[in-house]
């Protein structure tokens, strides 16, 4: 299954750049990472079986375990890809929240989108790490 990251805004080269770039490289599943402009600029398609996650404040907060297990119902389900997108400073318009298979929030803080780029790498690989029996995620 791809993981495939739909952001607006240009991360450029910055620190939250290099935290993104560095989870990314470590997760063994494919990864692809596609930026809009602020506004405007047109979603890319979605491919026939995929799941669409919309960044939200005001969506489900889950465990990384929670996290991990949605991850691998959807690959062990036939989806091709898992769709995570995020918004710009002002969020998501109405119409695709209502969209969403998933509305998933790291809580109730605002967290700059660029900031919360790096917490989604950082969590889609500690996801993968879950499934794939690697040590990095300690319970408890």
């Amino acid at each position: 299954m791809l993981i495939h990251i739909i952001a607006r805004g240009k991360i450029g080269r910055s620190p939250e750049a290099e935290l993104v770039d560095r989870y990314l490289k470590r997760i063994q599943w494919p990864t692809k990472v596609t930026e809009l402009p602020d506004k405007g600029g047109l979603l890319p398609d979605a491919p026939p079986n995929s799941v669409t996650i919309v960044l939200d404040e005001r969506g489900k907060a889950l465990s990384s375990m929670e996290f991990a297990r949605k991850i691998e119902g959807w690959r062990d389900n036939g989806r091709r890809e898992a769709r995570f997108l995020l918004g710009a400073a002002d969020g998501h318009e109405e119409e695709l929240r209502g969209k969403a298979d998933l509305l998933l929030s790291f809580g109730p803080a605002t967290w700059p989108h660029m900031l919360a780029r790096a917490m989604l790498a950082e969590q889609l690989f500690r996801a993968t790490s879950i499934l794939a029996n690697h040590p990095y995620h300690r319970e408890g």
